[in-house]
């Protein structure tokens, strides 16, 4: 089993989604024409730069072997390798989701099942 790659988005998006059966994308996906993740330990510095004292947001795992195609591993921030998905994340693939709000310094704690 590969390891979990985890999305973020706002609860108005992720909501949509549930409704959906799918993720088609958030604001930043649509524009970029694929869905972004990060993986465990990406996460932080993708909180830190793209999401710096939001609240109302929604940190999802997801199951790679759940996908309806093979992600590609693109280079983003310094080179790092970055997980893309070129369809829509179906529901089925996300084994948890949880709320997620910054702390009042803007930071982020992440929960304990980021992994």
């Amino acid at each position: 089993m590969a390891d979990p790659i985890y999305k973020i988005a706002s609860e108005a998006e992720w909501d949509a989604a549930l409704a959906a059966g799918e993720l088609a994308g958030t604001a930043a996906d649509l524009a970029d024409g694929y869905i972004h993740f990060s993986t465990a330990a990406q996460l932080s510095e993708t909180l830190d730069k793209h999401y710096r004292g939001k609240s109302g947001l929604v940190l999802a795992i997801v199951d790679q072997d759940r996908l309806p195609q093979a992600l590609k591993w693109e280079p983003s921030r310094g080179g790092q390798l970055f997980p893309h998905l070129y369809a829509p994340l179906p529901m089925s693939a996300v084994t948890a989701h949880r709320p997620l709000d910054a702390r009042a310094d803007g930071g982020f704690d992440l929960p304990e099942m980021v992994r």
